[in-house]
C-alpha cells in the first residue's frame, strides 16, 4: 500500500511540469506586425504584415516558452499602397519565391512570471539569422468579452535589412538599413 502511494506520488511530480505548460494560439487580428524605417533620412515611413499565424507555448513557474510564428510575406502593406507591389518585388521581400517570413524560440527570458525577453531564429528571404525581442506590457487573464484566458505583450527589435540580404535602397537610405520592428501579440490558451 504504501509503495503504490510512493508510485503515485512520484507519477504525479514528474506530471506536475507538463501540467504547469500551457499552449497558446496567436489570435490574427490582433496580432498584426508593424516596421518603421527612414527614409532619406527624412522622415519615418511604416508598414505592416496583415496575416500571421503561430503558435507557442508557456511555463510562467518554470520560466520557460517556445514560439513557431510564420508571416505571410504577400500581407505587406506600406504608406503608400503604389508601391506594396514594388515591396512584394525581387528588390526587397521576393513573396513570390519566399512566401514567408518565420521567427521561432524556445529561449524565454523572465522577470517574475513575466516575459521580458525572446531570443530567436528569424527567417526572411531564405536567411536565418538571431534576433532578440524585447517584450513588454506582458500579461495574462481572462479577455473580458469572451471570458477565454489569454495572454499579450509588445514585442520590439531593431535590426538591419541588409543582414539578410536586403540591400536595394540601403546606399541612399530608400528606405535605409535599421528597421524597427514592433509586434503586438495576443493569443488564446487551448483549451485542454
Amino acid at each position: 500500500m504504501i509503495a503504490r502511494l510512493l508510485i503515485t506520488a512520484v507519477c504525479l511530480a514528474a506530471a506536475m511540469p507538463a501540467l504547469a505548460q500551457d499552449t497558446y494560439v496567436i489570435e490574427p487580428a490582433h496580432s498584426r506586425p508593424t516596421f518603421e524605417v527612414q527614409h532619406m533620412g527624412y522622415t519615418t515611413q511604416f508598414g505592416s504584415f496583415q496575416t500571421v499565424s503561430g503558435k507557442g507555448t508557456l511555463d510562467r513557474a518554470g520560466k520557460k516558452g517556445s514560439v513557431d510564428v510564420t508571416i505571410d510575406a504577400a500581407s505587406v502593406r506600406i504608406f503608400d499602397p503604389r508601391l506594396d507591389a514594388v515591396v512584394k518585388g525581387e528588390r526587397f521581400f521576393n513573396v513570390e519565391k519566399f512566401p514567408s517570413i518565420t521567427f521561432k524560440s524556445n529561449d524565454f527570458k523572465f522577470d517574475g512570471d513575466k516575459v521580458t525577453e525572446i531570443h530567436g531564429d528569424l527567417t526572411l528571404i531564405g536567411v536565418t539569422k538571431p534576433v532578440t525581442l524585447k517584450v513588454v506590457d506582458f500579461k495574462c487573464g481572462e479577455q473580458p468579452f469572451n471570458k477565454k484566458p489569454m495572454c499579450g505583450a509588445n514585442a520590439t527589435a531593431t535590426i538591419k535589412r541588409s543582414d539578410w540580404g536586403m540591400t536595394q535602397g540601403v546606399s541612399t537610405m530608400t528606405p535605409g538599413d535599421e528597421v524597427v520592428l514592433r509586434i503586438p501579440v495576443e493569443a488564446y490558451r487551448e483549451a485542454g
